[in-house]
């Protein structure tokens, strides 16, 4: 059964479209004690069906911690969004409600699509400010729907 109605099926791959490089998510599980894991494998799986440009892999953090530690995710369900090198974008919990929306946006921008979701609207001088950006920045951005 699909998550996705028809028409956001169709809105995702027209979005997906635009992808220039492909993107691999990664999904960080366990076995036990991860109510919503399963849940954000669904919503990945359908993602990944709807670009050839979209691969996903699935880590167990309990079980493969040496193939997890590089990723630097300590809690799961996790998401490292990954492109031609690390980003380090990374979702934790299940991307539904209004994070989906943030992952698509991240996928789009990881790809090197000429624009994301919520990018349209930044002024020249927000621009200039973050390409003058030298050194890696931490930015951690919780959302809770309310």
């Amino acid at each position: 059964m699909s998550l996705l109605s028809d028409a956001d099926r169709r809105k995702v791959s027209e979005l997906f479209g635009t992808m220039v490089n492909p993107v691999r998510l990664v999904l960080f599980t366990q076995s036990l004690g991860c109510e919503s894991c399963t849940l954000a494998r669904q919503i990945l799986d359908e993602l990944v069906s709807l670009s050839d440009k979209l691969t996903l892999e699935e880590v167990n953090l309990v079980l493969d911690k040496d193939k997890a530690a590089p990723y630097g995710v300590d809690r799961v369900p996790a998401i490292a969004v990954m492109g031609a090198g690390d980003p380090g974008i990374r979702f934790y919990g299940a991307p539904s409600g209004y994070e989906f929306t943030s992952l698509l946006d991240a996928i789009l921008l990881v790809s090197g699509a000429e624009h994301g979701l919520g990018a349209d609207g930044l002024s020249e001088d927000t621009l200039a400010r973050v390409a003058a950006i030298d050194e890696p920045v931490d930015i951690q951005v919780f959302v809770t729907p309310t």
